[in-house]
């Protein structure tokens, strides 16, 4: 039997079930609820029930699992998402290591490591290794896979740096890979180029973002190195509306990759990106949330031509195998 890691413990990857390769259940910054939220816009209890209910509704839909790449830089605090997965668990919580950035190090690193000052091995690397093998902090939650950036800025030093010590991880444990990327900017090919420089495979990466573009010439050079596409920010019209999303993915489905894609929203149950209330992006992106691919993109692929086994494999197939480690 080949498991993967959960919040709750190991489970066998072929009880995955449908699963939605990139969603978060919260994205938060630390400091900023921690300084500016208690007391006011932020209660932990009513956060922690709103949670509860937006995951259980999602199962509700016949999603089993969740993969989660919320890292360093997006406020992973797993005691949080643990008493949430206690109270759903019809729901699988994946989780991951790495760091979210798109341009520099944080200054804990600034000083140490490889080229820097008080110089010495990669302290990135000890961190995802012991996060994947033994556990994060002193939960006993282990991440199951790996998570880094490369937006529009490029391969900057502190990126690059990132992905050497993600790749380095990769090779010690195994873990898939999942990478942030400016669909825009095309930034899928350095981040792919710098990966397999570094010896990962790249049928264990999965392109973030990937969704947001319609260039299929783009798409296809991608999946055809073996990687993974995400499609995966369904609902956030801003960045591509979903009829777009949709036909592009009908078009990469009739060409033969239904088995270099995944979906998902990049929704969260709350992010304070954009300030306190909750509510303030609903008016420009009314689709973003966890319900809107099982309400309107399938029953879209479906009229667009995409059959019930290419969607099985989208969902349930291609993550399976990220996750099993063949």
């Amino acid at each position: 039997m080949t498991t993967v890691e959960t919040v709750r413990g190991a489970v066998d990857v072929a009880a995955l079930g449908r699963t939605y390769m990139h969603e978060h259940v919260f994205v938060l910054s630390t400091e900023h609820v921690h300084n500016y939220g208690l007391g006011g816009w932020w209660d932990e209890e009513e956060r922690v029930a709103d949670a509860v209910a937006k995951l259980r509704d999602l199962a509700a839909q016949g999603v089993s699992t969740i993969a989660d790449p919320t890292v360093w830089g997006l406020g992973r605090y797993i005691p949080r998402i643990q008493r949430i997965a206690e109270q759903v668990p019809e729901l699988n919580i994946i989780v991951a290591t790495g760091l979210y950035s798109y341009d520099q190090l944080p200054f804990q690193l600034h000083y140490r490591g490889p080229d820097t000052l008080l110089g010495g091995p990669e302290p990135l690397v000890e961190m995802f290794v012991r996060d994947l093998t033994e556990g994060i902090a002193d939960t006993g939650v282990k991440a199951a896979f790996l998570k880094c950036c490369v937006e529009a800025q490029g391969l900057t030093p502190g990126v690059t740096r990132i992905l050497r010590a993600v790749a380095a991880a990769h090779r010690e444990t195994g873990a898939p890979i999942t990478v942030h990327t400016s669909a825009a900017a095309q930034t899928g090919r350095p981040a792919l180029e710098l990966l397999g420089k570094e010896g990962v495979d790249p049928s264990k990466v999965v392109i973030g973002h990937a969704g947001d573009s319609n260039d299929l010439d783009y798409l296809m050079e991608l999946a055809d190195t073996g990687a993974i596409l995400g499609m995966d920010r369904f609902g956030l019209d801003v960045f591509n509306p979903t009829e777009q999303r949709v036909a592009t993915v009908a078009a990469l489905c009739e060409r033969g990759y239904a088995d270099r894609m995944v979906l998902s929203h990049d929704a969260s149950c709350y992010m304070d990106w954009f300030g306190p209330d909750p509510e303030s992006l609903r008016s420009m992106a009314p689709n973003w949330h966890y319900g809107h691919i099982g309400r309107d993109v399938l029953p879209a692929l479906r009229a667009a031509g995409v059959s019930e086994a290419q969607i099985e494999q989208m969902l349930v197939g291609n993550p399976r195998r990220y996750f099993s480690g063949a």
